[in-house]
């Protein structure tokens, strides 16, 4: 009888850590999914007029169309801001996350994600609105296919994390090399070994997310828990947009 009680406990503590790791799956591409749009938003907002032509638009030379906001920012030092901005408020949101409310966390995500935004509405005066739907719909097909993996898998991938990460750092060094020493098949080289890394990542991260709620759902500690899935949520958002920019250099097509 004991031993029927405690198959019983343990039964009914696997049922509640399983239901509760879908709501917070749930969660983290809830999070992921308005950051996402807030994104979409901030781009739209400054250059999305360059997609259609209107009468509206404003002509900023070389063929780029931007919104009344978009000449500001563009032809201002606040470009700068823009441009630098996301990544400084990435660090800084791992360094302060822990003094940070749940909500406030969240808050500070969605600030970031149009900040982002912001920052990528060049992609808009580069490529034409065609492509840039186009393989923004590739990337969430791939990404959506490589989440649901990472998550379901038995395979253990956490070994790959040092690997990717390392990669990732020797991409940003080769992307600055490219920068100064601008050559065609190497950017093609850094644009598809990036979307291999990222693709990587996506996969790695949804596992992480997955084994650190199961390591510290018995804690029950839902503050804890809730700032986790926003953190959750910017790792994959990173990856998303990260594979999608190295998609868009090597399938985008340019505005002439």
């Amino acid at each position: 009888m004991a031993q029927y009680e405690t198959r019983m406990a343990t039964g009914t503590r696997a049922a509640l850590i399983d239901a509760g790791l879908r709501a917070h799956m749930n969660k983290v591409y809830g999070t992921m999914s308005v950051g996402m749009v807030i994104t979409g938003l901030a781009a739209w907002a400054i250059a999305g007029l360059a997609v259609t032509a209107t009468p509206n638009e404003y002509y900023v030379g070389a063929g780029e169309y931007l919104t009344g906001f978009g000449v500001a920012m563009y032809t201002s030092p606040l470009k700068w801001l823009v441009m630098f901005a996301p990544l400084l408020m990435v660090f800084g949101f791992g360094a302060i996350v822990n003094r940070l409310s749940a909500a406030a966390a969240q808050t500070y995500f969605y600030a970031f994600a149009a900040l982002m935004g912001a920052s990528l509405s060049s992609i808009f005066l580069v490529y034409t609105g065609f492509s840039i739907l186009q393989v923004f719909f590739i990337t969430a097909a791939a990404f959506a296919a490589l989440s649901l993996w990472g998550y379901t898998t038995k395979k253990d991938i956490s070994a790959w994390g040092s690997f990717l990460i390392m990669g990732v750092v020797g991409l940003f060094i080769a992307s600055i090399v490219s920068i100064f020493f601008p050559n065609p098949a190497l950017t093609f080289a850094i644009s598809s070994i990036g979307v291999l890394l990222f693709a990587g990542l996506t996969a790695w991260d949804t596992q992480q997310i997955k084994n650190t709620y199961i390591a510290h759902a018995h804690h029950g500690d839902s503050e804890w828990l809730a700032k986790s899935a926003i953190m959750g949520a910017l790792n994959l958002y990173l990856d998303f947009i990260n594979m999608f920019l190295f998609l868009l250099r090597l399938f985008g097509g340019q505005r002439n």
